[in-house]
């Protein structure tokens, strides 16, 4: 059985967001068809050991990566990820795989140093780091930014097969050169449809804000809230998920509760209508829609949130503020066309899922 090898940024077991959720769907599909061992960089030196785990200690930002960067001509951020005891216990695994995947670009940079000859490489792009520094990142970002995509087209090139979650990205690597680039076209397994027909006028914002995308899409669906629920009684917009850690105080308009992390997903989305997604940077992993197509729950969303996720879902995006609020505004009047959209939306990914199109798109960019 072929042998893989994943070189993950976080820790799978206690870590949580979007990339790593992906991240174990990829591990999980892969399981199916190798045998499959993991790297971690963790910074949990006391989490339970796992099977097939190992985890090397994750390097913390510090002011020497910036000369180290200038002296390396690299971003900041790939060369923090160029680590020598993650090149150590790469080196250590040589002979143990057929293929090998870095989660993220940057975690290519310590395997490229460490390179097993005549094994099949494999990057999953997940995000395009570069646009987001770019876009959220202040003035840093923004002279950092040219500096990580020339470190991800460079790492791109040298790999033997690079995957993206969106096509127009996946299109740009080819363009530079890299021309193994493909969109995985990756959905979650289906899960319990939400009933929503009994739901009252509620909608849901979801997403961990220490991600900055995120962050800016919650401030955007502050300010639109008031619109969004003006005249409509008993109107209300819950957030979930984690606020970032030095996050500035907020005030939420009439109508808006922040619950942070919630137990029960399942019985809490069920009581709500549909997703919004006001989201300005986007690109790589969309995790909130693809999980609220395996829910059944409706997505209001912009271009940015939706991405290559529209054709496949069959989503209109919203990207003028005028059209984003009138679709809100209507789910949160007819709860009839919340239910309706949820079954077709369900349906939509339940066929794919038992169609084989996300195991077959995983397969072909790992063991083509």
């Amino acid at each position: 059985m072929t042998r893989v090898t994943y070189l993950l940024s976080k820790d799978p077991v206690v870590e949580h967001g979007g990339d790593i959720a992906l991240s174990r769907l990829m591990i999980e599909i892969t399981k199916t068809f190798a045998d499959v061992e993991t790297i971690c960089l963790s910074t949990a030196g006391d989490a339970p050991s796992v099977p097939g785990l190992t985890r090397v200690i994750k390097p913390a930002p510090s002011m020497r990566l910036v000369p180290r960067s200038l002296a390396h001509r690299r971003s900041i951020v790939h060369e923090r990820y160029d680590h020598p005891e993650l090149r150590a216990t790469i080196a250590a695994h040589h002979g143990r795989s057929d293929v090998w995947v870095a989660e993220h670009s940057y975690m290519a940079e310590s395997y490229l140093r460490a390179r097993e000859p005549g094994v099949r490489f494999v990057i999953n792009t997940v995000n395009t780091e570069s646009q987001v520094w770019k876009a959220t990142r202040g003035i840093i970002g923004r002279l950092q930014s040219p500096f990580i995509l020339r470190d991800e087209v460079r790492v791109a090139r040298a790999a033997d097969a690079v995957g993206t979650y969106d096509a127009d990205e996946a299109q740009m690597y080819r363009d530079e050169g890299a021309t193994g680039a493909r969109w995985i076209d990756l959905t979650m397994p289906p899960a319990t449809r939400l009933a929503l027909a009994d739901a009252g006028p509620r909608l849901v914002f979801m997403g961990t804000r220490d991600w900055p995308p995120n962050q800016e899409a919650f401030e955007i669906a502050l300010r639109l809230w008031p619109r969004i629920a003006e005249g409509i009684e008993g109107a209300e917009l819950y957030i979930v998920g984690a606020k970032a850690a030095n996050a500035p105080e907020v005030t939420y308009p009439d109508g808006v509760f922040d619950l942070g992390f919630v137990d029960d997903l399942q019985s809490f989305l069920s009581t709500c209508r549909a997703l919004i997604a006001p989201v300005a940077t986007g690109g790589g992993v969309r995790v909130k829609i693809l999980d609220a197509a395996s829910r059944g729950l409706p997505v209001i969303g912009t271009s940015a949130a939706i991405g290559s996720l529209g054709p496949v879902f069959d989503l209109d995006p919203f990207d003028d503020e005028a059209q984003f609020v009138e679709q809100a505004r209507r789910y949160l009047r007819d709860a009839a066309h919340a239910e309706t959209q949820s079954r077709t939306l369900h349906d939509r990914n339940a066929q794919r899922w038992a169609d084989g199109v996300p195991q077959r798109a995983v397969q072909d960019l790992i063991c083509p």
